[in-house]
């Protein structure tokens, strides 16, 4: 509860805190508290899973897909917080990173894609945890998506009930941890049969050049195989990726030595309290 941790470092009951989401940065800010931030691979999908109807449909997907600008999300959903992500899953910070040409926001076209597939009148019902900033992000998402003339509901569940089902949604938001490889994600989320492919997708192409990009430690050579590996999986529609996350801690300043890590690992043995 971030309340309760605003609460805590004014009543002087705590040192420093696990994460300080990008929603309470500024409160800490003005708190005279020290604040640690790192760019990260860290991030939020939107994603669909392909055996509830319609999201079988590469139309529908792609339609949802072209609704949304990445940016605006980054902006309303998470503060500006971090970097514009690019529906394919690998960070520009990863080293096997590959630059594929951007794709523009497209309202009317995201509209005739879902009225080809049938699908017009489908009202979508996407899924969020109530934590702030996957409602955040969630509503932001919803609101172009109902500007593009898609029909969609919001439903947000405590987290008791939303992780019990996770992998199991027609539509919905999962946060992603960064993983230092890019290969390292696309292996446990999209392959096919992996237990955390909530996508439910399936792509035995796709699964092939994966797995020999696995296989390969040079990250130039890799890089050159991600070419294929970030077009299919962007193409196919499955996720609406809006951003990268920053990643912010704060420490009351008799803290030293103390940085958020990109991948929330907690090292405390060079870190210290300095309470002269």
């Amino acid at each position: 509860d971030p309340a309760a941790m605003v609460s805590a470092f004014e009543a002087g009951e705590v040192h420093t805190n696990f994460e300080t989401s990008a929603d309470y940065v500024s409160i800490l800010d003005k708190m005279d508290l020290v604040k640690s931030e790192i760019v990260t691979a860290s991030t939020i999908v939107c994603r669909t899973n392909v055996n509830n109807k319609p999201y079988g449909d590469q139309k529908v997907r792609n339609a949802l897909q072209l609704a949304v600008d990445n940016n605006v999300v980054l902006q309303l959903g998470y503060g500006n917080a971090g970097s514009v992500a690019e529906n394919h899953h690998v960070c520009s910070i990863h080293p096997e990173y590959y630059e594929l040409p951007k794709v523009a926001r497209d309202p009317a076209k995201a509209k005739a894609l879902m009225a080809e597939a049938g699908q017009a009148d489908f009202e979508h019902e996407l899924i969020t945890v109530d934590e702030d900033w996957h409602k955040n992000t969630g509503d932001a998402i919803a609101a172009q998506l109902r500007e593009a003339g898609i029909k969609v509901k919001r439903t947000v569940l405590p987290g008791s009930t939303f992780w019990n089902d996770w992998t199991k949604y027609p539509l919905s938001m999962t946060n992603w941890n960064m993983r230092p490889l890019g290969v390292q994600v696309l292996a446990i989320a999209y392959r096919t049969g992996e237990a955390w492919n909530e996508a439910g997708w399936s792509n035995p192409d796709w699964d092939a050049k994966l797995n020999a990009a696995l296989a390969v430690a040079d990250a130039a050579k890799r890089k050159e195989m991600m070419k294929d590996i970030e077009q299919i999986l962007q193409a196919s529609g499955i996720i609406i990726q809006p951003y990268w996350r920053k990643l912010y801690s704060h420490s009351v300043k008799a803290v030293q030595n103390y940085k958020m890590h990109p991948t929330f690992e907690r090292d405390y043995g060079k870190v210290w309290l300095d309470q002269a």
